[in-house]
């Protein structure tokens, strides 16, 4: 895995357009700071932009070969998932899925990934506005269970008793995804929603409010593979 330049640009309430820029590690969260080409030091977004709203995303955080997640993290916590894509491959631009006040401390955290990587990344909001990312990599045929990225914990455990209203996926494994993307399981392994997965090299990942369900403690968010 090689160190890739991982970029991003956001309008705040103010007005002002924030580029950020970096050098990022592949395969391990890192933080997106702001770019020192505009800005005097490479700044956490939370420092930079204490007390102002993140309105819109010009360009989403953007990777040249793979990208699974990204996240606005406040104290440990994601507070909002953010769209990504791949160099190249990026749609118009959208609003920001929470208008949050930025609070110094405030980061954005990027999962950039090798072309080659089978990490799959689901990212949802809930009916009580919480956001979450569950994750895992498929190794073979069979099933993945996917997990929170940071609790580790299944989505029954970590939503129970909410609602997924919005979510999108990411994935390269296309034709090898048996049913196309995530299925959520109920507690007798049963189907009750889920949300197809877009390889970010072909095509940018958007939010949708298609396949939605409600939560409960059993479920399980699940991936199948043909191989």
């Amino acid at each position: 895995m090689a160190n890739v330049t991982v970029k991003a640009q956001f309008m705040l309430s103010t007005g002002e357009l924030v580029s950020m820029s970096g050098t990022l590690p592949e395969g391990t969260s890192s933080e997106l700071q702001t770019s020192t080409t505009y800005s005097t030091a490479a700044t956490s977004i939370g420092q930079f932009a204490n007390g102002k709203t993140i309105t819109a995303i010009v360009q989403p955080p953007t990777a040249p070969n793979g990208i699974a997640y990204a996240f606005l993290e406040r104290r440990g916590a994601i507070i909002c998932v953010i769209p990504v894509a791949v160099d190249g491959v990026q749609s118009q631009p959208c609003a920001m899925p929470a208008m949050v006040q930025l609070q110094a401390g405030d980061t954005i955290q990027v999962m950039a990934n090798t072309s080659a990587d089978r990490e799959f990344g689901y990212s949802v909001i809930t009916n009580r506005g919480v956001h979450a990312i569950f994750a895992g990599t498929p190794t073979g045929a069979g099933n993945t269970d996917l997990t929170h990225i940071l609790s580790g914990q299944s989505i029954g455990q970590s939503l129970t008793g909410q609602s997924v209203v919005q979510h999108f996926a990411t994935s390269v494994d296309g034709s090898k995804l048996s049913t196309g993307g995530v299925l959520c399981l109920n507690d007798r392994g049963l189907p009750v929603g889920g949300c197809s997965a877009t390889k970010p090299a072909t095509l940018q990942p958007k939010l949708n409010s298609v396949g939605g369900y409600a939560v409960n403690l059993n479920f399980v968010a699940r991936v199948t593979t043909s191989s």
